[in-house]
């Protein structure tokens, strides 16, 4: 969880678009740390879609909290927002690939 916490310092510092109390949208990559460090969207976080509701809680995010989420194509996405509805967060998008996030 090393790069979790090393994101969540780029939120408090560099002030990234999400809060803990949820008011504002969290984009978060899913893909892996190596995929990350390539190419990401600005104000994105970093958490592997393997480790998506643990990295999620630790975070503090609200289950309201509105949760954006991408990875390579669109796939990895998908697995993690079933997860974080299972464990009952309200408010999760899959929004594609990295392609698609930064073309909007």
């Amino acid at each position: 969880m090393k790069k979790l916490s090393l994101a969540l310092l780029a939120l408090i510092f560099l002030g990234g678009c999400a809060t803990q109390s949820g008011s504002e949208t969290v984009w978060i990559d899913v893909r892996s740390a190596e995929e990350y460090s390539l190419e990401h969207r600005e104000g994105a976080i970093n958490i592997e879609f393997t480790e998506i509701v643990a990295g999620v809680r630790e975070a503090g995010f609200d289950q309201d909290a509105e949760i954006l989420l991408y990875c390579g194509s669109g796939r990895r996405a998908g697995i993690a927002l079933e997860a974080l509805e299972d464990a009952g967060y309200s408010n999760v998008t899959n929004r594609g690939g990295i392609a698609d996030v930064l073309a909007n």
